[in-house]
């Protein structure tokens, strides 16, 4: 499996700059030469660290400074471009000590200007081997009050005392900044820092019970740092945690609270690599936002190629919703649901309006699993960067291991399904178009209930143009997705991406005279010449049949042009076999000519194109197998009737 996580950075750039005679050059010769400079030049050139010899594996370029040799211009300049600032000063001299807070850290400051992120600083001091005493206690008094103080160092450019640690700080200043995660004067995580943290916890927590348990800290050790966590070094954690944090323990496992603290205690020991390497491993950047990258990887679509979710992406969407559904109904609550999204900015969706009236629900009008795959299928097909984005949140990533990219699948080009006579595909996207009025949007919202009588009489006021459900095409099941399109007038024109589809579904409505011509002309424009199949519904067949205002009537409009003829759709009869046909269209692109004289000629019309009894198919002469071979039969058996028919 991949690890996956956000890049560092690919280098570090450390800038040292202090008064004159503190020691800057010294520092730079000593670490490049492990030996002190008896000859010592007014400024260092540039020197590059190769990356495999520093302890973070990132190349580093020193860079020195020299008051003599360099204007204040080149200075802002070099400050601009330093990722960190090394203030040296002499632990033997106090006017040093005293200039970083009155003259340099306010030049720094001045420098940067407007800039959203501090620029961070290292303080060091020099000569540490000429005295007995230490300066860190006044440091640190600077550090309270300067935050972009990352830390503070004192050695010795003579003796080679901590020359190593102090690069080794102002690299890991850059890598691993404290600022982001922690308020020095609050002695507490920042607020961003504490939200990213609780957004992991439940993440992690797999059993949803606000605690995690060995099972998930072991689990946690292995995705952030790839080792297991030891149960002795985990019971010491845990005796830690519950000697500061009384309610950080709770039954032998570890609280919100507990986890909070020990990331505010790896930061107050300097161990803020471990804060970064869990935030990192769970997507977040340098602004502890999630990384863009990281959201939405690269994902290459062919033309013609749609996009479904993989077996694995359903898995791990199936196991999230049994985790939220705490009372084990099968079906989330407006509160279950809420709580499921939690680690996301926002819910991808409405819950009251665009659930309800896009998949499948209960009778109180909460999402089913059914219905929760369905419209995580309908969001892959349209828009599936967001189902990327929001498969990141949720924690694909770190519980699959893997990139989200795993939970997708990329179908065949549809010029490949048209060649072969068959779609691989496992979802559909049917267009419904129609004149406002014609009862598109009962038709689609047909699809989502059991009972269609239940839907007589409603108003559908809403922005929601999707339905999505399944239906069985052959012994498999699909997913068909329903896209109410309005037809305001019959000369309207319909942008590309309204008439492209695997299906369309031209709709009128059979008791008003005036409604075919809209569809009749919607077809000759933008059908007749295609490839994709087209089913003519007349809506509201429970009213009488009016005839219409058109050169042809509907079924001899369907004669002419060699389609089906129209299907009458009703919400009275609460007959669903429309949406089966219209899957089983898409499922067989080039097939619907052999469709036609079958559905004409055969005892089975009364059924459609399909039928729950396989016996009927065999004593049509058609064994119920794969359904390519189907349509071979097919073509055979009707080969001397069909040499009209025109493909």
């Amino acid at each position: 499996m991949v690890q996956y996580s956000v890049a560092q950075r690919k280098n570090v750039r450390i800038l040292l700059v202090g008064d004159a005679g503190v020691g800057k050059t010294s520092l730079i010769l000593s670490l490049v030469s492990e030996e002190f400079p008896e000859d010592v030049p007014p400024k260092a050139e540039e020197i590059t660290i190769p990356a495999n010899v520093t302890p973070e594996q990132v190349p580093t370029n020193i860079v020195d400074y020299s008051s003599t040799e360099q204007s204040d211009e080149t200075l802002n300049e070099e400050i601009l471009k330093a990722h960190v600032v090394c203030i040296v000063y002499s632990v033997e001299d106090d006017v040093s000590l005293d200039r970083i807070t009155s003259h340099w850290l306010p030049l720094v400051r001045n420098a940067i200007g407007t800039e959203q992120t501090r620029k961070p600083i290292v303080l060091v001091g020099n000569k540490v081997d000429l005295i007995e005493y230490s300066t860190i206690d006044s440091v640190l008094t600077i550090m309270e009050d300067f935050p972009e103080v990352e830390s503070c160092v004192e050695c010795s450019a003579k003796t080679l005392h901590n020359i190593s640690e102090m690069f080794y700080y102002a690299q890991k200043a850059v890598l691993h900044p404290t600022s982001p995660l922690y308020i020095m004067e609050e002695q507490d995580l920042t607020p961003a820092c504490k939200k990213s943290l609780v957004r992991i916890f439940k993440i992690c927590d797999i059993d949803g019970d606000n605690l995690l348990n060995d099972y998930e800290l072991n689990l946690f050790q292995r995705r952030c740092f790839n080792t297991p966590l030891q149960p002795q070094i985990l019971d010491e954690v845990k005796i830690v945690i519950q000697k500061n944090i009384p309610d950080g323990i709770y039954h032998d496992a570890v609280t919100l609270k507990g986890f909070l603290f020990l990331h505010c205690l790896f930061i107050q020991r300097g161990r803020n690599e471990t804060t970064w390497a869990v935030l990192r491993r769970f997507g977040y950047n340098e602004q502890l936002e999630m990384c863009k990258d990281y959201l939405r990887p690269t994902l290459k679509i062919p033309p013609g190629s749609s996009t479904e979710l993989s077996h694995r992406g359903q898995q791990f969407l199936i196991a999230l919703f049994e985790r939220y559904d705490k009372d084990g109904d099968g079906a989330l609550s407006p509160e279950e649901h809420k709580m499921l999204f939690s680690t996301c900015p926002s819910a991808p969706w409405s819950y009251s309006t665009d659930i309800r009236k896009s998949c499948p629900t209960n009778d109180q009008g909460w999402v089913t699993l059914h219905g929760w795959l369905c419209r995580w299928t309908l969001m892959t097909l349209i828009d599936v960067m967001k189902t990327l984005e929001y498969l990141a949140y949720l924690g694909f990533n770190v519980h699959e291991n893997d990139s989200q990219l795993a939970a997708i699948h990329v179908t065949r080009e549809r010029r490949i399904d048209l060649a072969k006579r068959q779609s691989s595909r496992s979802v559909y996207m049917c267009h419904v178009i129609g004149p406002k009025g014609a009862g598109k949007t009962g038709m689609c919202r047909g699809f989502l209930v059991d009972d269609m009588k239940s839907l007589i009489g409603k108003e559908f006021r809403t922005n929601v143009v999707h339905c999505v459900n399944t239906v069985q095409v052959y012994g498999q099941e699909k997913h068909l997705l329903l896209r109410d399109i309005d037809v305001k007038h019959a000369l309207d024109p319909l942008q590309p991406q309204e008439v492209n589809c695997d299906v369309a579904c031209l709709v009128y409505d059979s008791s008003n005279p005036r409604s075919f011509e809209y569809i009749a002309r919607i077809y000759i424009k933008y059908y007749a010449e295609s490839k994709i199949p087209v089913m003519i519904v007349g809506t509201k067949g429970d009213l009488e049949e009016r005839r219409q205002d058109y050169l042809l009537q509907p079924a001899e409009f369907c004669k002419k042009y060699k389609i089906l003829e129209p299907h009458l759709f009703s919400l009275k009869s609460n007959k669903k076999e429309v949406y089966t046909k219209l899957a089983t269209m898409a499922a067989f692109p080039r097939f619907q000519p052999a469709w036609i004289l079958f559905y004409k000629h055969s005892h089975l019309r009364q059924f459609g194109l399909m039928t729950e009894d396989p016996t009927l198919w065999w004593k049509a002469g058609l064994g119920v197998a794969a359904a390519t071979v189907l349509g071979i039969v097919v073509m055979k058996a009707l080969h001397s009737a069909a040499t009209h028919a025109r493909y």
